[in-house]
């Protein structure tokens, strides 16, 4: 039985804590899927490698109002495809070669999906045969989470072929159409993505609206513009899924229920993306002696440990936050803390932004409307509409906007909300204002804003809140 001083399981953020600091450290590195976690190879990086192109070849929709006429001529799936994965796989392999290389000499990779069979001590089923187990002196814990598929009749029986975020990018072909369940970030990214590529979208969604966990403008902006793209069935839910096939192609057909009652609905393909879940239920928490919330994560304290002395754990296996720059952020507070016991530091939640890379595209940070209302906190609201810039006028951009939420007492930011083009970076200078408790106007009003740029929509927003009343 092999001992080390460190034992990290998962190669996502995970992967980036050993460094020269604890090469003093024998560490061991268990992964049982491929290195570099869920961003890399099935999440974030690769989706906004899609994503891209998508918005290239969706370019002729937006050029009407602006007098460009133009048409798609055709997508190369297979070219994107590859072009994606091509470099993604490529980036695995180096990152698990690595770790195998000289230069990590206190390193020991072991492939294989491990498990915890009392405290400390980890059984690990390797992919080449036969089983390994160690123990370690402190753990970091960061496996990461898992797509999560519903119970559903004909998708936990395995008796109908159907796909997750983590198979769909690999597909050979785009289908003539596709049915997506879900209506989340994960779906409303694909949604895009095959709608953009010519595909025929129909997505179900079991609530009122897209996106409900964002500001209700927001998500009502979101769901009115995505029904004007694609099939959008709200409030809809999935009751059973049967195969079907036909002109030589299988497909699937899906028992739905919506407001006008049941129905079925055809699709070549089925998108399963109604989340992620912790992968706590196969790394054996219990026998470790870690707790658990009641949806899976790994319960920690703000210094990112778990209740066993010398465990620590971060990212989508403990966190409510499936955002790999709060993972990354945790991982960073996870090496000091190895490094520095007797000063450790807390893990910064507080202002997390998110992004979804859709068209339109938002952004959010910070309290929304509908939060700061039941938690009865006092705030001042403005909506700046694009359609109020240069910028937009530019686009022609008649229906986005950034709304803040401002202290007005404090004035200090409480939260923002985009939606609209290139949301992700306009939302910047907020998130900076937030975290450093900056006050609304003293950015509006203490530094120059380039004219006419994008930027000027968060400028206009702050000046259009009331001056605090703190002074």
């Amino acid at each position: 039985m092999n001992h080390f001083d460190l034992v990290i399981i998962g190669t996502g953020s995970g992967n980036s804590i050993p460094g020269p600091e604890l090469e003093h450290l024998s560490i061991a590195i268990v992964e049982d899927n491929l290195f570099g976690g869920t961003c890399l190879n099935v999440g974030c990086i690769p989706t906004k490698m899609f994503v891209h192109p998508a918005e290239l070849a969706d370019a002729a929709r937006h050029g009407r109002s602006l007098g460009v006429s133009s048409h798609l001529d055709a997508v190369d799936w297979p070219g994107i495809r590859d072009r994606v994965f091509g470099r993604i796989d490529a980036i695995e392999a180096a990152g698990r070669a690595y770790r195998k290389s000289p230069e990590c000499q206190n390193i020991t990779v072991f492939a294989g999906h491990g498990r915890f069979i009392s405290h400390k001590r980890l059984t690990i089923s390797m992919h080449d045969g036969g089983t390994q187990v160690i123990t370690g002196e402190r753990f970091v814990l960061a496996a990461g989470s898992h797509a999560v598929v519903p119970e559903i009749a004909g998708l936990t029986s395995g008796a109908v072929p159907f796909h997750t975020s983590d198979t769909i990018m690999r597909i050979d072909r785009l289908p003539d159409n596709i049915a997506i369940l879900g209506g989340g970030f994960i779906a409303a990214e694909f949604a895009h993505i095959f709608s953009s590529f010519g595909v025929a979208v129909t997505q179900l969604v079991r609530g009122p609206a897209m996106l409900r966990q964002l500001d209700g403008d927001l998500s009502e902006q979101f769901t009115r513009e995505a029904a004007s793209r694609y099939e959008v069935l709200l409030e809809t839910t999935l009751e059973g899924v049967t195969s079907s096939s036909g002109d030589g192609r299988s497909g699937v057909v899906l028992e739905v229920k919506g407001p006008n009652g049941p129905g079925t609905i055809e699709a070549e393909l089925l998108l399963v993306a109604t989340g992620r879940r912790p992968n706590s239920d196969a790394l054996g928490m219990a026998a470790a002696g870690v707790e658990v919330h009641g949806d899976g994560r790994v319960r920690v304290d703000d210094y990112q440990r778990t209740s066993v002395e010398g465990i620590f754990a971060l990212g989508d296996l403990s966190s409510a936050h499936q955002l790999k720059h709060v993972a990354n952020h945790e991982a960073r507070v996870v090496k000091h803390n190895l490094l520095h016991p007797d000063e450790m530091m807390t893990a910064d939640h507080r202002f997390i932004p998110a992004a979804v890379f859709a068209d339109p595209q938002i952004a959010s940070v910070g309290l929304t409307e509908e939060q700061a209302i039941e938690a009865q906190r006092p705030y001042a609201v403005k909506v700046q509409k694009y359609a109020d810039i240069a910028a937009g006028w530019a686009r022609e951009d008649t229906v986005h906007f950034l709304k803040v939420l401002a202290d007005p007492t404090t004035g200090l930011l409480l939260g923002a909300h985009v939606i609209g083009p290139e949301a992700a970076t306009v939302i910047q200078p907020l998130i900076h204002a937030m975290s450093f408790g900056q006050r609304a106007l003293d950015v509006a009003r203490g530094q120059y804003w380039i004219h006419p740029a994008l930027s000027e929509l968060v400028e206009n927003a702050l000046l259009g809140l009331p001056e605090p009343t703190e002074q």
